[in-house]
């Protein structure tokens, strides 16, 4: 009875010291990999701050109690496969790709999980095989670029009447570009508007483009948005301004930083967003059955400082629905 008890005894204790091991492991801290084209600027851009505080609305810290594993290309596209691939060979638990850098996320893997923050014509690009069903190892938010780049040009020509002319700068390799040029063809063909775009295909452009911009003078400046349009919003801003050209932005930070109008979804709200996707993954989702989300909320925006400053009078009737004002 004595050896027994002893070997009772034993086996408890043994138990114990095991439960009490395991309970002092620590936690498997979640890793995400965020992959970017453009430079990671310090603070944070606004998209990028707003992704970070979805995280913390969640209840996840950088630093704390996540890891987030930045890679960016700093602007040169041949880096991004190796970069993705430095994520996949981290094993990070959810990679997010940010327009400009999906298509190497994508290459990289399909197996590991990917959101996309504002994508671009997920359907139409083969990213996803329907907004529902994703059906893959990609998901995320929607951009409403394509179908907004004839409302912009409508909105340019509501705001200049005599608009004849229109320069854009666009960059062919941004995931759904092409179709948002295909649409504000057709547009410019109901308004009776010419269309001259200027390709940008990286940093280097810039100075061509904007050189070759005013020779066939433009009444007004398209830019379709993209990580490198937005890297050098302040050089287009006071390029614009200096060229007395009117301009009409894909989001309000533009218009806020010296455009003229924007009408778009917000960025940040898609890449706060992309933080509750990122969440559910954590939490055991899968992304062929998270639906990628439509935008809902869409903002006019009008800069009417800017306006003085290119000596137009804005329509009363567009201020009117505007979304907000800058005076």
């Amino acid at each position: 009875m004595g050896r027994i008890r002893l070997m009772v005894v034993l086996a408890v204790s043994l138990f114990l010291a095991t439960s009490a091991a395991a309970a002092q492991q620590p936690a498997k801290v979640p890793r995400i990999g965020y992959l970017v084209l453009s430079p990671l600027a310090d603070p944070p851009s606004a998209e990028r701050a707003a992704f970070l505080d979805g995280l913390k609305e969640l209840g996840y810290v950088a630093g704390q109690n996540i890891i987030v594993e930045y890679r960016s290309a700093a602007w040169n596209r041949e880096l991004l496969p190796d970069l993705a691939a430095e994520l996949v060979k981290l094993k990070v638990d959810v990679i997010v790709a940010v327009p400009g850098a999906v298509d190497a996320a994508r290459d990289a893997t399909n197996t590991l999980p990917i959101v996309v923050p504002a994508i671009l014509d997920p359907v139409e690009s083969g990213l996803v095989s329907s907004l529902a069903h994703p059906r893959g190892n990609i998901t995320g938010t929607a951009s409403a670029g394509s179908e907004l780049a004839g409302k912009h040009l409508e909105l340019l020509k509501e705001a200049i009447p005599k608009l004849s002319r229109v320069a854009v700068l666009w960059t062919p390799a941004t995931q759904g570009q092409p179709r948002e040029m295909a649409e504000i063809q057709s547009a410019a063909r109901l308004l009776g508007v010419t269309l001259q775009p200027h390709e940008l295909k990286d940093p280097a452009d810039f100075p061509r483009a904007l050189a070759t911009t005013m020779r066939g003078r433009p009444d007004a400046l398209s830019i379709f948005i993209s990580p490198l349009t937005t890297a050098y919003r302040p050089i287009i801003v006071e390029f614009a301004i200096k060229q007395r050209l009117p301009t009409i932005f894909g989001s309000k930070a533009d218009v806020e930083a010296g455009g003229l109008i924007s009408y778009a979804a917000s960025l940040p709200d898609a890449f706060r967003r992309a933080a509750h996707y990122v969440d559910r993954i954590l939490k055991g989702a899968k992304p062929a059955d998270l639906p990628v989300e439509q935008p809902t909320k869409f903002e006019l925006v009008i800069n009417l400082k800017t306006a003085r400053a290119l000596g137009i009078t804005i329509p009363q009737s567009l201020l009117l629905r505007a979304d907000q004002v800058i005076e």
